[in-house]
């Protein structure tokens, strides 16, 4: 059922997951080696690959869950691992850099810590952990279909910062964007999939107009983190 709308690693970008291609730095992907938690339907690794990554391990919990990847994406620098982001099964210092866009809203309540030292511990001295999460903001909250239907969590700067700075971490970087049209965009994704089991209904429309809010600055609905592991 995930994959209902047939989405594939090469199709264009926009909104959260354009704006992560920008947000991620050139020097943190090439010639690096990179883990990407949650990596879908593997838009990110598609990208890391046009960017000179040294290699890249997309990791999901399922078997279904790396289906498309593994169906579109062929590459002796990519690997496509089962695994969860709370007992990462690499060795320690693997990685230069890991990236986990909209991951930890999905894992087990309070196991937020569990997850950032699992990073921490993956990633080689001065390593970067990047990742996204839906914003606490009301109106991101109460305008989240998936709040309302699954407990969708929300998770605001000060909740973030501490996990990562607790784990060993110093974020370097943090930016909420993303505004009305996103959750527009959320909407028309949920009715067109879930209920009509087709793409977003007038793409082209809202690919423009949420691309505009993105690019504008500060925002309220999601959430963009980079932080770098502190090691001896």
């Amino acid at each position: 059922m995930k994959y209902i709308i047939n989405e594939k690693p090469g199709d264009p970008l926009a909104g959260r997951t354009l704006y992560i291609t920008k947000f991620v730095s050139d020097g943190d992907i090439e010639d690096k080696n990179v883990l990407d938690i949650g990596c879908g339907f593997g838009w990110f690794p598609l990208n890391c690959l046009s960017r000179g990554v040294k290699s890249i391990v997309g990791l999901e919990i399922s078997e279904d869950s790396l289906s498309i990847a593994k169906k579109y994406l062929i590459s002796e620098k990519l690997s496509l691992n089962i695994g969860i982001a709370t007992d990462l099964a690499f060795d320690n210092d693997s990685f230069d850099t890991v990236t986990a866009w909209d991951v930890i809203e999905h894992i087990p309540l309070k196991t937020e810590e569990a997850m950032f030292k699992e990073v921490y511990r993956v990633l080689k001295h001065n390593g970067v952990f990047y990742m996204s999460t839906p914003h606490s903001s009301l109106f991101c909250t109460i305008f989240d279909p998936a709040w309302w239907l699954m407990g969708h969590r929300h998770y605001s700067q000060n909740e973030l910062v501490s996990i990562a700075e607790d784990n060993g971490f110093k974020v370097e970087l943090f930016e909420i964007r993303g505004d009305w049209w996103d959750l527009a965009t959320i909407w028309n994704l949920y009715i067109s999939k879930w209920i009509f089991r087709r793409k977003p209904f007038f793409y082209s429309y809202f690919r423009k107009q949420i691309n505009k809010e993105y690019a504008k600055g500060n925002g309220f609905t999601q959430v963009f983190m980079k932080a770098k592991a502190m090691k001896e």
